[in-house]
């Protein structure tokens, strides 16, 4: 029988009250997704779980209540405005366990809806730029639905998928979803080159996608024999990957090779990692291990914050009560960091939004996710400078964080903490 048929006729393989995982990032199947909506009359309680995925993310939408709920293992975009903690909810878990979720049957997957590459002659397709979780999901998901793109790269590492392992094929080709990253203004500039003093030489870097680690990537390219082990990387690295500032040549965990879970981008990051042998993608479970993060040295570990109180807790995911993204990867490689010979972790954001809200406050705000520990920090940077908390008490950490807050809240911050303490 053949495995090959449209995407009305696979999606009726998912029945009502089943939970379906949802291939994200870049990889996301909207074809599938858009054939899923359109059996909605006749699918009741069907929970769609996924980490951030691209497109309209229709079936979120409220006329869509009694067909689908959806568990977020991290709010994108596209679905903050739905999020209401019932039928559209956030599971909280480091990326780094959500494999075992799907393997050990805690959240046993149904069915995995996936996209991937065209198979070559051994019959092998390649999950692309997005293996992170999808790999256990392929591998637990009881039914397999996969979109077949040929625009999807072919990447090497955990990603390749045998056909035989996939229950039905879809062919959709489309280009896949490109995300440039804003450009990076004065502060995050600053803050780039804060950062930059504190990466040295044969360091193996962490860092995410956005305007502050784009200006941390642009701020290196006079550093020698970087590595990269990081969950994702975007546009940003391409410069250091071609000066050769980054060369993976002191690495100690696979050593010569650029290691993520997962990439978003550009069509210029989608060409690079085509079926280019030093740039791997494995199993998040594997990418963000302590134990294997730390092996390398010189883990420099650079995140952001939603805001940090004056103890030198971080939120990363909330703003009161709302959650905006997730716990993710933050703590994986900051417990990394702090663990590898000569490793830094470092928070980065600006002292202010853009709206003008301070970032660096007296206390989180009430509902605020405290993502990383104030036991866990240390370097905390603005475009104001950089300071290290490590081994500092509280009321040092105070004065530090105060130093680089922006100018006209520091005087606020400071009778704040003398009218907590008093």
């Amino acid at each position: 029988m053949s495995k090959l048929c449209s995407a009305d006729e696979a999606v009726n393989h998912i029945n009502s009250n089943q939970r379906v995982f949802v291939h994200g990032g870049a990889a996301t199947p909207t074809g599938l997704l858009d054939a899923l909506v359109r059996e909605a009359s006749r699918l009741r309680d069907v929970e769609l779980i996924h980490l951030h995925t691209s497109g309209e993310a229709t079936y979120a939408k409220p006329e869509y209540a009694r067909s689908f709920r959806v568990a977020n293992l991290f709010v994108g975009h596209n679905m903050r405005r739905y999020v209401d903690g019932a039928r559209v909810d956030y599971l909280p878990c480091f990326l780094s366990e959500i494999p075992q979720l799907f393997r050990s049957g805690r959240r046993a997957l149904d069915v995995a809806l996936v996209q991937v590459s065209p198979p070559d002659k051994r019959g092998y397709c390649s999950l692309g730029v997005s293996v992170d979780v999808a790999r256990a999901a392929v591998d637990s998901a009881k039914i397999v639905i996969a979109q077949v793109n040929r625009h999807m790269p072919r990447v090497h590492g955990d990603g390749f998928v045998h056909i035989d392992q996939l229950d039905w094929l879809v062919e959709h080709d489309e280009p896949l979803p490109e995300f440039p990253a804003p450009r990076p203004g004065e502060a995050e500039q600053a803050i780039g080159h804060h950062t930059a003093a504190l990466v040295e030489d044969g360091a193996t870097l962490q860092m995410g996608i956005g305007a502050v680690p784009d200006a941390v990537l642009a701020a290196l390219k006079s550093h020698r024999h970087l590595g990269v082990h990081t969950e994702m990387w975007s546009d940003g690295l391409l410069p250091l990957l071609e000066c050769g500032a980054v060369d993976n040549s002191r690495k100690i965990v696979h050593p010569g090779r650029t290691v993520s879970g997962f990439v978003m981008g550009t069509r210029r990051v989608y060409d690079y990692v085509d079926d280019n042998p030093t740039v791997v993608q494995y199993d998040i479970g594997y990418v963000n291990r302590v134990a294997v993060i730390n092996r390398n040295p010189k883990v420099t570990a650079i995140n952001s914050a939603v805001e940090v109180d004056l103890t030198g807790q971080v939120c990363a995911d909330s703003i009161g009560h709302r959650v905006i993204s997730g716990v993710g990867v933050q703590m994986d490689f900051i417990r990394g960091a702090m663990t590898s010979e000569g490793g830094k972790p470092i928070i980065a954001l600006t002292s202010r939004t853009r709206k003008g809200i301070p970032r660096i406050v007296p206390t989180l705000r009430r509902g605020a996710g405290v993502v990383t520990t104030r036991a866990h920090v240390r370097f905390i940077i603005t475009e104001n400078g950089a300071v290290d908390l490590y081994g500092r008490t509280l009321n040092e950490r105070a004065q530090l964080l105060i130093s680089i807050a922006h100018p006209d809240d520091q005087e606020a911050l400071e009778r704040a903490w003398f009218d907590e303490r008093a």
